[in-house]
Formats: C-alpha cells, structure tokens, sequence
C-alpha cells in the first residue's frame, strides 16, 4: 500500500496549505446491463473525489453519456491510440494507471471477469488492469445472470483475482434484467461508493497513527 500511503500523505500536506487535493478515483464498466447505473454511480463518486471514467465497447450500449458529471472525462477502446504517434508519446492505460488512487469496476461482467483472471488485456479497460500496480487498491462489483455467478469458473476467477489483492462488492439477489430471479445484480452505486471511501478514510486513518508514532 505504499503508493497509496503516499498520496494519502500527499493530500496531508495540500490539506497542511488549505488546498485539499481529493482522492482520484478510476472508474470502469464492463458489458453488462448493469451498466444502465454508471452515469449515478459516478455521480456519486464526483461529489468526493476526482473522477475519470472508462468503458468497453459492449458497455457503451448502456451508459446514457449525456448524463455522467459534466467534469468526468469517459475513456474508451478508440481513445487508447488516437493520441499516440511516435515513441515516446503517452500510452493512456499507463497514465490512466499513474493518475488513480483507486480503480473501481462496476459492473464486472463475467466475460471480464475471465479476461482478469486469465491476464488478458484486449481493450483498453484490461489493459490499464494488466499494468495495475497492486500495491493500490482496486474494487470490482460483479453484475450477471444467476447461473453464471454460480457457474463453477465464477468461483475460480474469482479466488484468481482475490491472489492479486482486487477487493470484491459481491452482488445481490433481485429480479434480474433477465427476468430470472437471484443472486448476480450489482451492489446499488451507493453502497460501492461508501465502501470505497469508507476504505480510503480508514487507510487515510492508519497513515495518520502510524505518522504520529514515529
């Protein structure tokens, strides 16, 4: 959690010359209806931090652009190269990575679930995951159809990604998008909000003690 600790103490000293900085939040979406509640769940997260967003291409079906925070910017596949021409120039997943405190994806569907946990990286969200230093927390709130959430591989993706150190919101049991029944729809943008900072002050907390006693 050095980076981490590091950029708490960071916002220590901004707060020291009453210029705060705000914790920097990435957060991503994967291919899944769920992703109808992006635009809210970054929403939620812009009232506290800074907030740069990303989606799949399958996620993009559902996510309302017009409706995320004015002051998040939405990364997707076609930006990773648009920008870059020549060696040297900035790799976006690799700054995307540099500028988080946090990763945070939700929803995770099942088939980037997989690509994680098999190391995967063909679009821009998995890649920034591959190049993730796990040093820094990462979040993921899974969203599918019951039968895939208890499909035997869901568990083994998931022990997978648990190893790197990825914190799971586990889903919910509802009526699901599907019409079916159970357990698989994704934890409401309020409860991965305050999980999330809920996490980043007690962190925030710790690094306060452990400076104090030395």
């Amino acid at each position: 959690m050095a980076h981490l600790e590091a950029s708490i103490a960071e916002m220590n000293l901004y707060q020291i010359n009453n210029a705060p900085r705000k914790p920097r939040i990435l957060i991503a979406a994967s291919g899944s209806v769920a992703a109808i509640k992006f635009s809210n769940l970054c929403h939620c997260f812009s009232e506290w931090a800074e907030v740069k967003a990303v989606a799949t291409k399958a996620s993009l079906h559902f996510i309302d652009k017009v409706s995320l925070p004015k002051d998040v910017t939405l990364y997707t596949d076609e930006d990773e190269w648009s920008t870059w021409s020549k060696i040297g120039d900035n790799v976006l997943h690799i700054e995307l990575r540099r500028w988080a405190d946090i990763m945070v994806i939700a929803p995770l569907s099942a088939n980037t679930l997989g690509k994680i946990a098999g190391g995967l990286c063909d679009n821009l969200l998995t890649c920034i995951v591959r190049a993730w230093d796990y040093s820094q927390p990462m979040f993921v709130a899974p969203a599918m159809n019951t039968f895939m959430w208890n499909n035997p591989f869901t568990e083994r993706h998931l022990m997978m990604i648990d190893d790197l150190g990825i914190s799971l919101i586990p889903p919910v049991t509802k009526r699901l998008a599907c019409g079916d029944y159970g357990n698989g729809a994704m934890a409401e943008p309020s409860l991965i909000f305050s999980t999330v900072r809920l996490f980043f002050q007690t962190q925030g907390e710790q690094s306060n003690s452990t400076t104090a006693n030395t």
